[in-house]
């Protein structure tokens, strides 16, 4: 049974003003570089009309993990990530290299109010019998860590440019 992974993320600015920074090459290096975490890196970024397709590179680090989870991964966690949006609407997918772990889910930008709202649905499963629901556990709250620092970094980056 999976992990449900579920995030509602709120902006001052508009959906469209959030959708023009998705598809601004600057943003997604900003955002890389000030939350992506321990040697985090874009590895391709696509941006094609109202299009845009990135591919990260991120990491939990092994002191943020259960003792349980770095005795099968000591180095800590390496999870390769994918977003894909048309318009106000994606799909994300995120795996952890070396284990069988998978997110993925859908992602959806709505207006709210002045501002906007972001929101994440997806689940998170690792098929390791004794271990898969800590590691689950562990990556659904470090997701939802970084989801907020990613929020709160778009509606300052918003702020500011």
């Amino acid at each position: 049974m999976a992990t449900p992974l579920a995030f509602t993320g709120r902006s001052a600015h508009s959906a469209a003003a959030v959708r023009a920074a998705f598809a601004n090459e600057q943003y997604w290096k900003d955002r890389i570089e000030q939350v992506g975490g321990v040697n985090a890196r874009i590895e391709s970024l696509a941006i094609a009309g109202d299009q845009v397709r990135v591919e990260l590179v991120q990491t939990i680090p092994a002191a943020d993990l259960p003792k349980q989870i770095t005795a099968i991964k000591p180095d800590g966690l390496i999870i390769p990530r994918t977003e894909i949006w048309t318009g106000d609407a994606g799909t994300f997918t995120a795996r952890v290299e070396g284990a069988p772990a998978e997110v993925r889910g859908t992602l959806t930008l709505t207006e709210d109010g002045t501002g906007s709202k972001y929101v994440v649905d997806g689940t998170i499963e690792v098929n390791i019998p004794l271990f898969g629901k800590k590691i689950e556990a562990a990556i659904q709250e470090n997701l939802s860590d970084l989801l907020v620092r990613e929020a709160e970094f778009t509606d300052n980056w918003l702020s500011s440019h």
